[in-house]
């Protein structure tokens, strides 16, 4: 019951990729008396009226009364940015709220309660996975405290990036690579390294972008400094010859046997406030990030061409697995064409 509004809560939901952050993904639908939808909403950006208020303040409380809300996660309790969704439900004298998942944010849980002490139905667990997985950053954020990251990677059927000369351009299709900038701006920064933008040069178009450069490789004049706010990630305090630009943060990161501590990395960019990145690099980093079990999801495009070259550039180039038992487990969560390409989605076991 009340799955069809949910799976709509979703889709108003996901209208605010990439403006909402930190805050979750939410999409409310309201009903009459004789279960009619009235009215919708959803969190449109950070800062703005959470999903319910969007949707209720469309109505008058007398529309409302009695209704139906739907929305997919727990309505917060709390004075935020705005006041807590729970009040102004009981306000509107709302008779029922079904919701997909509990919030987890210690700050924001217990309208659930609030809401059945003052007599309101409170229906949970609908298309509860469901709702979890649309909000995975969320949860991972707030209960392990950390950055969630996702590694992109478009690769040939037998797993390479490019040539053994060096070649790359293009593996995947006009269409494959229009979806992944699409998929960027679902996140809160970029990740390359200082090689990958002096092979190719890129623009790599997002608001936030971090660069590893731990030797100071970089020259400022190349595209990818042109717009945005860059995050360099330096190490030991090396200093660059030229004076960086404005829209340059720089993070320090201890170095150890000529290698950076990502753990160390991802740990000052959550604290930054940085909740997600979306690693678009080469085998070496893709491989470390592997190694050491930081990747949460990877979205890998696959194009239906074929190397045949041992000494093509691997997709993944970092410690080998002895046994098959020792191998790194993703779970496919999703699988779609973009002829001639195709995408699959994996997330940690």
């Amino acid at each position: 019951m009340y799955e069809r509004e949910m799976r709509k809560c979703f889709r108003l939901a996901k209208k605010g990729y990439g403006k909402v952050s930190p805050n979750p993904l939410v999409g409310c639908v309201i009903l009459d008396k004789n279960g009619n939808e009235i009215s919708n909403g959803y969190h449109r950006r950070y800062g703005e009226n959470h999903a319910e208020r969007d949707a209720l303040l469309k109505l008058t409380p007398s529309e409302a009364k009695g209704g139906t809300l739907i929305v997919n996660l727990e309505p917060c309790n709390h004075y935020g940015k705005t006041p807590p969704c729970s009040d102004l439900i009981i306000k509107y004298g709302i008779k029922r709220v079904v919701i997909s998942t509990l919030d987890p944010n210690p700050k924001a849980y217990g309208g659930k309660e609030k809401l059945e002490q003052a007599g309101v139905e409170v229906i949970t667990g609908v298309l509860e996975q469901e709702g979890r997985f649309l909000n995975r950053i969320f949860f991972n954020n707030i209960e392990h405290k950390r950055t969630y990251i996702v590694l992109k990677t478009a690769t040939t059927i037998d797993g390479k990036i490019g040539t053994s000369s060096g070649d790359s351009k293009w593996i995947t299709s006009a269409g494959a690579r229009e979806l992944a900038r699409k998929f960027r701006q679902e996140y809160d920064a970029i990740m390359t390294t200082s090689s990958t933008v002096l092979a190719d040069n890129p623009q790599m178009l997002h608001r936030n972008k971090i660069i590893l450069d731990r030797n100071c490789r970089l020259d400022f004049n190349l595209n990818i400094f042109k717009q945005g706010n860059i995050i360099l990630i330096n190490g030991n305090n090396k200093k660059y010859n030229q004076e960086p630009p404005f829209n340059v943060q720089m993070i320090y990161v201890e170095e150890k046997n000529n290698k950076f501590n990502l753990k160390d990395i991802f740990n000052k960019i959550y604290g930054i406030g940085i909740m997600s990145v979306f690693v678009e690099a080469g085998s070496k980093l893709n491989g470390e990030i592997i190694k050491q079990d930081l990747a949460d999801e990877i979205i890998q495009f696959t194009a239906p061409k074929i190397l045949n070259d041992n000494s093509g550039i691997s997709c993944y180039n970092g410690e080998k697995a002895e046994k098959i038992s020792a191998t790194k487990v993703y779970e496919l969560k999703e699988l779609k064409p973009i002829y001639p390409d195709y995408y699959a989605r994996y997330v940690r076991k």
